[in-house]
């Protein structure tokens, strides 16, 4: 676990300078073909929610532009490890894709004691796809009716409130152990297999929480089978204005994102990289997807593949503070 840890802060460091190194050389016209079949694009949680939506989003403007289907495969379940190791072993060809929420990169090294994938040394990020708000939500708007009364709660009766996310080291888990952490509060953590099993639960007033990613809420906070209290931002989302943040509720120092991105296994040839990026980034800026994505809460969030490298290695450490400062105990 050392030599792990170790390993792990050295690529840190490096961060995209060595990352830029590592592609092997491609022949042009090798690069000109790319794709000349169909591109799996692994998504290693449900169907239906945010990850992938915005997964089959991208890949079908990939597929109208360059002739070839590009295929969303769902392998859910256990916070990505079992999904992402299927990335990780691929052939460093393009062919294989990974479009994945920010914990399975960030977090997951300080939740487990031992993963099956590296984060760091196993993917070559293409571009950050998206930025999504945080929103705290609950079913009973009567049992708790602001985000200060979630908090006076919690406060009484110490493990007494239920919050639900999408697995160990999942977003949806980092804000709560934010809010225990940081509000002195003890609650309990249940773990889905994705973020619209743990809507689903909510829904069915089988746990009294989540602070759940917008796009995922989104649709249920319209219909009005979840009530929003609290925005984890710095400022109100246009979609849901009349929603305060959780500092206008009157409770600081809680404010979180997350973010998707798009990866392809270690080793895949530059110019591939760079194609993609090109391709991704011109998807995000097209006014109707950028319309689509904020109609669904995102905000996209193109970016180079030495940029999203350095979002990953800044947001592993800020996250392994978070989680040693929780307490929690690698599983």
């Amino acid at each position: 676990m050392t030599t792990r840890r170790h390993t792990l802060q050295r690529l840190m460091l490096t961060g995209a300078a060595t990352a830029a190194t590592t592609w092997p050389p491609l022949t042009a016209s090798a690069a000109d073909r790319y794709p000349d079949h169909p591109v799996k694009v692994m998504v290693a949680l449900p169907a239906g929610g945010g990850v992938d939506m915005i997964a089959r989003l991208v890949g079908q403007k990939l597929a109208a532009e360059t002739g070839q289907p590009f295929i969303v495969d769902n392998r859910a379940g256990a916070s990505g490890r079992i999904g992402l190791p299927v990335v990780a072993k691929a052939a460093p060809d393009g062919y294989t894709l990974t479009v994945s929420p920010a914990s399975f990169l960030t977090t997951n090294v300080s939740i487990f004691k031992a993963l099956p994938y590296d984060p760091q040394a196993d993917f070559a990020p293409i571009t950050k796809l998206a930025d999504q708000s945080m929103v705290l939500v609950v079913y009973d708007r009567l049992k708790f009716p602001t985000a200060a009364a979630v908090l006076a709660a919690a406060k009484a009766k110490p493990e007494a409130l239920t919050y639900a996310s999408s697995g160990d080291g999942s977003p949806q888990h980092l804000a709560g152990l934010m809010f225990e952490s940081r509000m002195k509060v003890r609650m309990v953590h249940v773990p889905y297999k994705g973020g619209a099993l743990a809507i689903n639960d909510l829904l069915g007033g089988n746990v009294d929480l989540l602070f759940a990613p917008l796009p995922e809420a989104l649709p249920h906070i319209k219909a009005g089978k979840l009530s929003a209290l609290a925005i984890l931002g710095e400022k109100r989302s246009p979609l849901i204005a009349e929603v305060p943040t959780m500092r206008e509720s009157g409770i600081d120092n809680m404010v979180m994102a997350t973010w998707i991105g798009l990866l392809a296994p270690a080793k895949t040839p530059r110019p591939v990289i760079d194609q993609l990026n090109r391709q991704v980034r011109a998807i995000l800026q097209s006014p109707e997807v950028k319309a689509q994505l904020r109609d669904a809460g995102m905000d996209v969030a193109p970016t180079t593949p030495e940029q999203f490298q350095q979002t990953i290695a800044q947001e592993t450490r800020l996250h392994a503070d978070l989680v040693k400062a929780s307490g929690l105990v690698p599983q």
